[in-house]
């Protein structure tokens, strides 16, 4: 009887050492290359910063990370792609306001959940716009603009990178908030709304600060407001939208890593750790202000917060806005 207990605990412990759970465990992780899936195409800003995370966070990992481009349906196939791997810690996924907290409310049938399919690993970095206006449009602050789309209710036009971008929803948040009415422009891109703006044919639009910085210190467009709840460094003379006037409007775009749901623990806290640990080095830093962005990082608990929390921000201002997608 004592021998077949022990045979039985040995066998036990033979499968717990041997078990998928407790391989992924390893104190040597990461044994091999980690792939970072990017929602979107190569060049972007999206892009841009995922791979300069990769590669700092290969060299604290001692392992090389390797950036997957997987664009289309807003993000949702990459999103998706990662959902489905292996939940080992080989498979990462770059999430974004859009495809975390924006998606779920536009897309009708989106094939992934952001809070069952995904574990929250680490912000990385956050970024905000700024409103920008046409010459053409006789202001000069945010109040002044919100007086005058008033007294022309639906004519004054914004553009946009297209239907659910964030900075069509900027748009309809500040809209709604300002308690006016906009006619929605929408283009194939942010590069061609900025062609029309410039050229006039459109009143505004919510844009990155990095591509209009060297625009409205040329004249080129008048700034009226940042949406973050601090100024840019970049822009310290333009207020947020808040100092000028509209009370509580904050649109914060953040970027962080995830993987999908399962991957364990020890996996998950290793690799936030050394996503702090680069995003608090002074060369990250300045890199990230230099994009116009600041330099992030959170906890699993905290990112996961952030994602429910702005899932319920988004879905009424994408319901409002009559955005959907299939």
């Amino acid at each position: 009887m004592r021998f077949a207990t022990y045979l039985a605990a040995g066998c036990a412990a033979a499968c717990l050492l041997t078990s998928p759970a407790v391989l992924a465990d390893d104190p040597t992780y990461p044994k091999r290359a980690i792939s970072l899936v990017v929602p979107f195409a190569a060049g972007g800003p999206t892009d841009a910063m995922a791979r300069v995370l990769a590669l700092k966070l290969g060299d604290k990992l001692g392992q090389q990370v390797i950036v997957d481009n997987r664009g289309g349906a807003g993000g949702g196939i990459a999103a998706e792609l990662v959902a489905r791997s292996p939940a080992d810690g080989y498979t990462l996924f770059f999430g974004t306001t859009g495809t975390m907290a924006i998606n779920p409310s536009l897309y009708a049938k989106l094939r992934y959940d952001p809070i069952k399919d995904f574990a929250p690993i680490s912000l990385m970095a956050t970024t905000m716009n700024v409103l920008v206006t046409s010459p053409q449009v006789p202001v000069k602050t945010l109040s002044e603009l919100v007086a005058l789309a008033r007294t022309k209710p639906g004519e004054l036009s914004y553009g946009s990178a297209g239907n659910g971008s964030s900075n069509h929803l900027s748009g309809e948040l500040f809209a709604t908030s300002a308690g006016i009415r906009l006619n929605h422009v929408p283009y194939k891109g942010s590069a061609p709304a900025l062609v029309d703006l410039l050229g006039g044919r459109i009143s505004m639009m919510f844009d990155t600060i990095a591509q209009q910085t060297q625009n409205i210190a040329s004249g080129k467009v008048t700034a009226l407001a940042v949406t973050g709840p601090a100024r840019s460094p970049l822009l310290p003379q333009v207020p947020t939208a808040q100092e000028a006037g509209l009370k509580g409007f904050d649109v914060t775009i953040w970027y962080g890593v995830l993987a999908p749901r399962g991957t364990p623990a020890p996996v998950v806290d290793r690799l936030q750790r050394e996503i702090a640990t680069v995003m608090a080095s002074d060369d990250m830093k300045q890199r990230m202000q230099a994009d116009g962005a600041e330099a992030k990082s959170t906890t699993p608990a905290e990112f996961a917060e952030l994602v429910k929390n702005d899932i319920a921000k988004w879905a009424p201002v994408v319901k409002n806005s009559g955005a959907s997608l299939n």
